[in-house]
């Protein structure tokens, strides 16, 4: 009996032996919550993406990274706040958790961005923030949505979950808006297990970001309990429990430094399902924009039954029947019953996220995919979508 291939997982993340290493180091060293190890990796993220370490603090999640730059930008309660429904459900959430209201823009049918044109449709007079996603690490069109912006007197928000390494117009992602939100997820570009960064153009308002993100409290743990002797500390506002360990900066120290060999693997296994898929009856990502660096965070493929001989649940399932994980990125946020029941609405409002929605799934894509694995993926999704 032939033995059973190995399940390929979804989004797996690629852990080398110097991440290993430093986690050790850590443990021994006694100091596991936030410590010298976070502050060591928001000076090198800080130093990617063109900012000094003032610019920057680290968060226990992009959630967070989002929920706390929307207190610290002072947004009147109940304010509306314009997002994508293309997008995971954290990002509506964190609207919420900050007390404003979200609306929904729909996005452009061949990126998945927000459409600049949708969010202008938006807007009324108690609009005061828009949240762009660089969705599957595509960057949104930032010229024309800090134009946008400017001219009614907007925050911007970005939510860089997808776009660590994503550029545009020779800018990174996260620095058009007041502020930028990124993710070190599990099958995130670079990883900590679970982690995120908030990245800001004002000083004070990242000061206080970072107050807010433990406790509210004027002084973090290394500076209260560290050698130089105990530091009292003041609660000065109403904060959250979203700091960062240093268990999770010393696998993102490493992760960092490898982000560019890993953007070129995922690069070059992107470049493959392009090149096998260009047959097949399915829609694949667009290519990138003149002028933008892809993140290549998400390959998603469209997988609608009337020209594949399955529909998109069944081809999940079959991928899964041949060991293989996939993902889906998206539901519409307007399809969850919890949005439906809370604001009214209806998928059918944002027809094109909707028809993306019920039509995407998104392939492995790891930098620790071998060749054979890419082999693999290719091979399952021609046999499922042609049916053979």
């Amino acid at each position: 009996m032939a033995q059973e291939q190995p399940f390929l997982v979804f989004g797996a993340p690629a852990i080398g032996e110097e991440e290993i290493a430093e986690v050790v180091d850590c443990m021994r060293s006694g100091w596991l919550g936030t410590g010298p190890r976070v502050a060591r990796f928001e000076s090198d993220f800080a130093a990617y993406r063109g900012v000094g370490p003032q610019h920057v603090a680290a968060v226990n999640s992009c959630t967070a990274a989002l929920h706390v730059s929307m207190v610290a930008a002072d947004l009147e309660p109940g304010s509306e706040v314009i997002t994508t429904p293309l997008t995971f459900c954290a990002t509506v959430n964190a609207i919420m958790h900050a007390g404003l209201t979200p609306v929904l823009a729909d996005v452009d049918e061949a990126t998945g961005n927000i459409d600049p044109d949708a969010i202008e449709a938006a807007i009324t007079p108690r609009t005061r923030a828009i949240v762009p996603v660089h969705f599957a690490g595509r960057p949104c069109e930032m010229d024309r949505i800090v134009a946008i912006a400017e001219k009614h007197g907007l925050v911007i928000i970005e939510d860089c979950a997808h776009a660590i390494e994503t550029e545009y117009h020779g800018t990174p992602a996260g620095r058009f808006g007041d502020f930028g939100c990124f993710s070190f997820y599990v099958t995130k570009n670079v990883v900590t297990g679970e982690g995120g960064m908030i990245l800001g153009r004002d000083e004070e308002k990242i000061a206080r970001a970072r107050i807010l993100a433990l406790h509210g409290m004027s002084k973090d743990a290394w500076h209260r309990f560290g050698d130089a002797g105990y530091k009292h500390y003041q609660v000065v506002e109403c904060g959250f429990k979203y700091n960062m360990m240093d268990m999770q900066a010393a696998i993102g120290l490493h992760q960092l430094a490898k982000v560019e060999k890993h953007w070129l693997r995922r690069q070059a296994i992107w470049a493959r399902y392009d090149e096998a898929f260009a047959d097949l009856p399915i829609i694949t990502p667009a290519p990138p924009d003149a002028d933008t660096r892809h993140g290549y965070h998400l390959y998603t493929i469209r997988v609608d039954a009337e020209r594949c001989a399955v529909d998109r649940d069944g081809f999940l399932n079959a991928m899964n029947a041949r060991r293989i994980g996939t993902g889906v990125h998206y539901l519409s946020v307007a399809e969850h019953p919890y949005y439906q029941d809370t604001f009214g609405w209806r998928a059918e409002d944002w027809p094109v996220a909707m028809r993306i929605g019920r039509e995407t799934s998104s392939l492995p894509l790891s930098p620790g995919m071998t060749d054979t694995d890419v082999e693999r993926v290719i091979e399952a999704v021609r046999t499922v979508v042609l049916g053979l």
